[in-house]
């Protein structure tokens, strides 16, 4: 489950760096950033910044392919072409956040912070880096200061990060509500379906976690940990044919996997 939920993290963006009772932008519990565009929907207002803008776009695209390297250098180069753009802090640090560079990842993204407080996407990746950094309330204040921005476009994500956030705390209803809401926000959201249908089977209450895997499948692929929540919940549900229908799909696609080692052994629990 780890393992999925680390891919479409990674494919989201999610993350970010932190000051304890002070950020960068100033404390959210007095006097809060106002809500801004996002820098990266902005218009580029001069030639350099329009180039430092494409370059941190083609960064953005290469740190999704897991290509830290090349991502790396399009945010120096993009510092190269305007030294105070903003996303380029921000991309500069997502990348140092991926390889596990914290004091990096907290230089760089404290700088887009400081010129950009309000900056929704900046405070998703600051809210979830400060989730998984073990200071979860701080970051779960940011991630529900991005969600309420009326100018970002994907509230899906800091609702899901919230939503991994209130797990990593051990409170599962909060991390439902989350969940929930990031569904609400964007019926697509395979990850958050997972995250609703784990829930539901740790609840017992295995119909709904069956209906929230048929909705994921419908989107997405089956991976691993998708068909062996599967399998468990017709198991449960006593649909035998349901149930041999991902057994079949561990065994054919998916026989390297911990999950169809598990199977094998019996363990579904």
């Amino acid at each position: 489950m780890m393992r999925f939920a680390a891919k479409l993290a990674a494919a989201m963006l999610a993350l970010t760096l932190a000051a304890c009772a002070t950020t960068p932008g100033g404390s959210i519990g007095g006097s809060s950033p106002a809500a801004d565009r996002p820098i990266s929907d902005l218009t580029p207002a001069t030639a350099a910044e329009a180039r430092a803008k494409a370059h941190v776009e083609l960064g953005m695209a290469y740190l999704q392919l897991g290509r830290f390297d090349i991502a790396l250098d399009e945010a120096q180069i993009a510092l190269q072409d305007d030294a105070s753009y903003a996303p380029a802090f921000h991309l500069r640090g997502l990348v140092f956040m991926f390889v596990e560079d914290f004091a990096k990842a907290e230089e760089s993204l404290s700088r887009a912070l400081r010129q950009a407080p309000g900056d929704p996407e900046f405070n998703n990746s600051y809210g979830w880096f400060l989730c998984l950094r073990g200071r979860e309330a701080e970051g779960l204040e940011r991630l529900a200061l991005a969600a309420r921005n009326p100018y970002y476009r994907v509230p899906t994500r800091p609702h899901t990060n919230a939503g991994l956030c209130h797990l990593r705390k051990g409170d599962q209803a909060a991390a439902e509500q989350a969940f929930l809401r990031a569904v609400d926000a964007d019926p697509s959201n395979v990850q958050a379906l997972f995250e609703l249908a784990a829930i539901a089977y740790r609840k017992g209450d295995y119909g709904s976690a069956r209906i929230y895997l048929v909705r994921l499948h419908q989107q997405s692929e089956p991976t691993p940990e998708t068909v062996w929540l599967g399998l468990r919940t017709e198991r449960r549900l006593g649909n035998h044919d349901a149930e041999a229908s991902y057994a079949a799909q561990l065994r054919s696609r998916f026989a390297d996997s911990p999950q169809y080692g598990l199977m094998q052994q019996g363990r579904f629990e």
